[in-house]
């Protein structure tokens, strides 16, 4: 995975742990910043589906 681009919100620190994206081909890739090793992958279809229903505001009740 160390030849992946991670990105992070702008909004981060370096003092905070941060969910951390990167693609590669048909994949997206997430992780903590604070635990690098643990990585889950999902289609792009999929993390798609999940952004525009975060935009849409279908998971606002975990955050409320």
């Amino acid at each position: 995975m160390d030849h992946l681009d991670w990105q992070r919100s702008s909004t981060s620190s370096d003092k905070d742990d941060w969910i951390e994206i990167a693609s590669a081909g048909d994949h997206v890739y997430i992780r903590q910043s604070n635990d690098p090793t643990l990585v889950v992958t999902t289609t792009r279809i999929k993390f798609n589906a999940w952004v525009r229903g975060a935009k849409a505001g279908e998971f606002d009740h975990f955050v409320a």
